[in-house]
């Protein structure tokens, strides 16, 4: 379920959900139009999904999301502009993730951490897909 928005003029930034509490089907807690899609399950046991399979599509996407779910530990997320100015931070505990939609995010461990990054893909690697910022930290 989906806990918390982040937003810095009137952009979305990110949003924070929980996997403790999942409503009961299928939810999917993204919007259509990102490029990065997060859905929930909760379903009881014995129920099955229609056998399916996801038609190809010519998709274009200009820039790189991910979702950090921590598994075990607490990750302190801290979001920037591009610019490098300090839009918020938020602690993530077990079974909480972060989707992150646009600018510039930190990550500071609070407890020894399990993580799971998800982003869209292909990846470039580290030259051609990302960039390392100075920021202006105001978050004490």
């Amino acid at each position: 379920m989906k806990i918390k928005e982040i937003s810095f003029e009137s952009k979305l930034y990110a949003f924070v959900c929980s996997l403790n509490e999942v409503k009961d089907g299928l939810q999917f807690l993204s919007d259509d139009s990102d490029f990065i899609q997060l859905g929930t399950w909760n379903y009881k046991k014995n129920f099955s999904t229609a056998p399916h399979y996801h038609l190809e599509h010519e998709k274009s996407s200009n820039l790189t999301q991910e979702i950090v779910l921590v598994h075990k530990g607490s990750v302190k997320c801290r979001l920037y502009t591009k610019e490098g100015n300090f839009v918020e931070e938020v602690d993530l505990n077990e079974g909480e993730l972060i989707v992150q939609l646009y600018g510039v995010h930190e990550y500071i461990m609070n407890k020894d951490s399990i993580v799971l990054e998800i982003k869209n893909g292909p990846y470039y690697g580290p030259d051609v897909d990302r960039k390392r910022i100075s920021t202006i930290d105001t978050s004490s």
